[in-house]
């Protein structure tokens, strides 16, 4: 994963050429999603292949960042209106104990 615009590889430091882009699932609160373009890069050096993350995104995860941090931070609860049930209160309780994976 790399930041927006980013020109260097990350691992070899070589250039990054433009490869493809792939589409991303992104779920917000009222269980809405949206499909974003997701930018590839490829290493001209390594070979190796990096997807660009915009910030408002965690890799991994399908959940808008704001979402994640409210639920980090103590400001989305499973009671919140609005969150009530997206995510899942499973799900937030992964989040805040740590397993964030």
């Amino acid at each position: 994963m790399i930041s927006e615009n980013e020109t260097e590889c990350p691992k070899c430091k070589g250039a990054l050429k433009h490869y493809d882009i792939v589409k991303r699932i992104v779920r917000t609160k009222g269980r809405k999603t949206k499909h974003i373009d997701i930018r590839r890069s490829k290493c001209i050096m390594c070979g190796s292949v990096h997807r660009e993350i915009p910030d408002y995104i965690f890799p991994y995860k399908q959940y808008e960042a704001e979402l994640i941090i409210g639920v980090l931070e103590g400001y989305i609860t499973p009671d919140t209106l609005g969150y009530e049930d997206y995510p899942c209160e499973m799900t937030m309780n992964r989040w805040v104990s740590g397993i964030f994976t």
